[in-house]
């Protein structure tokens, strides 16, 4: 059979492939957008016809296009282009401050919505004092902020009003001196009908819908992510990823979770009516092949589910280890019910009790023949030594995300609800990637404040905060090196979607996506990896992404 001829050739490049056949090159031969060469610069330079563009890197490095096994790219696109931006990190000060100079410019009963407030602000955000500081910054309008997991909200009087929650309402809290006064605060899905109000008060139109996920695609390329997974979609996001994808604008490989349970979002299309439904919204480029199940919430609101205690607390006592949102029978039937149409499953679990379930569901259905499907653990922050080697001998792939792994906010708000020896062994990746585990970058972008997988691989190596805003490391121990942290943001993170034979490498078959990076991570020490910066993105052969000198 014929080789086509080359479109485009690259040669006299420093190229890191993945690929343990072949893990160096120095040039690629691109044809009908998949890498159908890789060699030597005279290798591929003798394939050229005379049509073909040749194009000299003068020793650029190159390596495949980034994987991002877990994100949020519409809610992100969407809160770029049309909700308030809180500064990262920023005081109760600061947070009162965005939100007066964003309603200032809105209509008298327009929503105010955005976020993320930093999680170790719950105590300051969550009185009744500073509720009445949010009702007038908004000018009595109605507010709705979230977090930064994304998990829980911060609400006006205005929005608890309309949404008609009060004192008593589970996940409301109270204030602690004043027990019949709302702080606002809302854990989890008690938030979910100041969202559905806020949706009903005049959601996105199908436009901006679609403008929001290709913002969030838009921003991803810029950050070197050729292929990812959003890790929670309804109907309206598939919808949108869809129609990009047919209009050829969708410049990404797209694995959609369709939602089982919605604990955080407030969508409209859950469970039954939207996961056996979405195969009509598969495209070249778009695969709607998870469904994504809420088993617990997060740790420092002490909704994970742990194997042990919590720290006592005035509301939960001595013995609260949080609790599983499914019990181990229904866990187990929404995998096997998905299992049979296809379907893989991307769990979120934050604490070992709800990870040990997981393993336990996947062990059953494993021994009833049920091989085909693949299951992430999402996050996984906290794993029982024994657990460990289950997840290679069951096939379950380590979905680590956030990039948490290092010294931060998260990490301190948990140190505030779980006994510091425990809230300090979070994210075993060396002990997991020892133990044969497929493990997985993704960014939980907009839970991080970018989805700079590069910041993720400086911590992952380091277990160093790469914005050095918070000294020392986090479990030193389970530092792992560059090579595996950039397995964990390309191979592996494609293998675990079930995209290994479309991208991950630079390997000829394999679609033609790729980065240039302004530099040679190999070559520069470790503590300085989060400065890597991609200068060109590549998907299915041509480039989506060319970083100016004013963006550098």
């Amino acid at each position: 059979m014929t080789s086509p001829t080359p479109e485009v050739i690259l040669i006299d490049a420093r190229i890191y492939t993945v690929d343990a056949d072949r893990p160096w090159a120095e040039a690629i031969a691109i044809a009908n957008g998949r890498i159908i060469a890789v060699g030597t610069t005279d290798e591929i330079t003798a394939l050229a016809h005379p049509s073909t563009v040749v194009r000299d890197l003068g020793g650029a490095f190159v390596m495949p296009g980034l994987v991002d096994v877990h994100n949020h790219h519409f809610l992100a696109g969407k809160e770029d282009l049309f909700e308030l931006r809180v500064p990262i990190g920023a005081t109760i000060d600061g947070i009162i401050a965005a939100v007066a100079e964003h309603a200032s410019g809105l209509p008298e009963d327009a929503w105010v919505v955005g976020g993320p407030w930093a999680s170790d602000r719950l105590g300051d955000v969550s009185t009744a004092a500073a509720l009445a500081r949010l009702d007038a910054a908004a000018g009595g309008r109605p507010v709705m902020l979230s977090d930064d997991s994304h998990h829980n909200r911060w609400v006006s009087s205005r929005a608890l009003a309309i949404a008609e929650i009060a004192v008593g309402h589970e996940g409301a809290l109270v204030d602690s001196e004043h027990p019949d006064r709302l702080t606002g605060v809302l854990l989890e899905a008690a938030g979910i009908p100041v969202a559905q109000a806020h949706a009903a008060a005049g959601g996105l139109t199908v436009d901006q819908e679609r403008r929001a996920s290709q913002r969030g695609v838009e921003i991803l390329n810029s950050y070197g992510i050729t292929a990812f997974q959003d890790a929670g979609v309804s109907t309206h996001i598939l919808g949108a990823l869809h129609a990009l994808d047919v209009a050829g604008d969708l410049t990404a490989w797209v694995v959609s979770s369709m939602l089982i349970n919605d604990e955080i979002f407030g969508f409209s299309d859950i469970g039954e009516d939207l996961v056996f439904d979405g195969e009509r919204f598969r495209s070249e480029h778009h695969r709607p092949d998870f469904v994504k199940i809420f088993l617990d919430g997060v740790p420092p609101t002490r909704t994970g589910a742990f194997l042990e205690p919590y720290l006592p607390d005035d509301a939960h006592g001595d013995h609260f280890r949080g609790e599983t949102l499914l019990d181990p029978a229904a866990l187990t039937e929404w995998l096997r019910r998905v299992a049979a149409v296809g379907l893989s499953a991307k769990i979120h679990c934050t604490g070992d009790a709800s990870v040990h379930a997981v393993l336990n569901a996947v062990e059953q259905l494993r021994t009833d023949g049920i091989t085909a499907p693949r299951y992430q653990v999402a996050h996984g922050q906290f794993v029982h030594p024994d657990d460990i080697p289950r997840f290679a001998a069951l096939g379950v792939s380590a979905d680590i995300s956030p990039f948490i792994w290092v010294p931060g906010p998260i990490v301190e708000a948990i140190r505030e609800v779980l006994p510091r020896e425990r809230a300090d062994r979070i994210q075993p990746n060396r002990a997991l990637i020892d133990a044969g585990a497929v493990v997985a970058g993704g960014s939980d972008w907009p839970v991080s404040p970018s989805p700079n997988a590069w910041e993720g691989i400086h911590g992952l190596v380091t277990r160093e905060d790469p914005t050095g805003d918070y000294p020392g490391t986090l479990w030193p121990e389970q530092a792992i090196t560059l090579e595996e942290a950039i397995a964990a943001f390309t191979a592996n993170g494609a293998e675990a979607m079930g995209l290994g034979d479309e991208t991950g490498t630079i390997t000829p078959g394999k679609s033609a996506d790729f980065v240039l990076l302004d530099r040679d991570p190999f070559t520069h020490p470790p503590h300085e990896l989060a400065r890597t910066t991609v200068t060109e993105t590549w998907f299915a052969g041509r480039c989506v992404f060319v970083r100016r000198p004013a963006d550098a």
